[in-house]
């Protein structure tokens, strides 16, 4: 029997769908803990914006810069990777934001070895992540555990992985990230407010023309020094403070 292959168009739809077994259920992009520092309702709409100019951008860049460099040369993929999740570390200063976005790493990685497991690009991430597991190893020698967080790829390098298995070029990576965020934010408002369903998708609709600029503004990317460090301290502060509440409905 011959293979199918689904459409492009039909994958991009797959990975924005919320019910992709990742753990995006989990996540409100940061929404309610701003929410819970006094962020109101109206202001949602800024706060989309706000992340697509700095922690989504530089996001979509990592996943950019991902894809690229996992369709690379064979001899340097591995590298590139690490290099690039190096770069994305280096730009993620909150302990708590990089904790959510490799738990989402892990989720995304687990489907990638399901679906695409013999894929070069999937080859040399798992790669990487070994080579980063070694890399920190105790003293006696023996790696990182599997589940320990620290040492899974942070979600937009394995997005950007998963692109270059199923055909997305930059740009539709780029936007994928930005889309992604936005419905993040949208879907969760409507746990945590009394805000009408379709007030929340028009949030998304108005958004869209904010993530084509974004996602062109960095679709041109292919070296991890290049990777904007777009810094956005107050959400960075949230999510701290987030990360040590006992009562919440999202675990960022």
């Amino acid at each position: 029997m011959t293979a199918v292959h689904p459409p492009t168009s039909v994958l991009f739809a797959l990975l924005a769908d919320a019910r992709l077994p990742t753990g995006g259920h989990t996540q409100s992009a940061g929404l309610e803990p701003a929410l819970l520092a006094g962020l109101s309702v109206a202001d949602v709409p800024g706060y989309v914006g706000g992340r697509l100019a700095t922690v989504t951008r530089t996001e979509a860049a990592v996943a950019v810069v991902a894809r690229h460099v996992a369709l690379g040369d064979p001899d340097e993929r591995v590298a590139a990777l690490r290099a690039t999740w190096h770069a994305w570390a280096a730009r993620t200063p909150s302990p708590a934001l990089r904790e959510t976005s490799q738990r989402l790493g892990r989720g995304y990685l687990r489907l990638a070895r399901r679906l695409w497991a013999a894929h070069p690009a999937v080859v040399a991430l798992d790669a990487a992540v070994a080579a980063v597991r070694l890399s920190a190893a105790g003293p006696d020698g023996v790696p990182v555990r599997a589940s320990d967080d620290s040492a899974q790829p942070p979600r937009p390098v394995v997005l950007g992985v998963v692109g270059a298995c199923v055909g997305l070029d930059a740009r539709q990576v780029a936007q994928l990230v930005g889309y992604d965020d936005v419905q993040t934010i949208a879907s969760a408002t409507l746990k945590l407010a009394p805000v009408d369903p379709a007030d929340a998708t028009g949030w998304v609709v108005a958004a869209a023309p904010t993530v084509e600029a974004m996602a062109a503004g960095v679709a041109h990317l292919t070296d991890p020094a290049d990777i904007p460090a777009s810094g956005a301290p107050l959400l960075e502060e949230w999510a701290q403070q987030h990360a040590r509440r006992t009562e919440r409905l999202f675990s960022a």
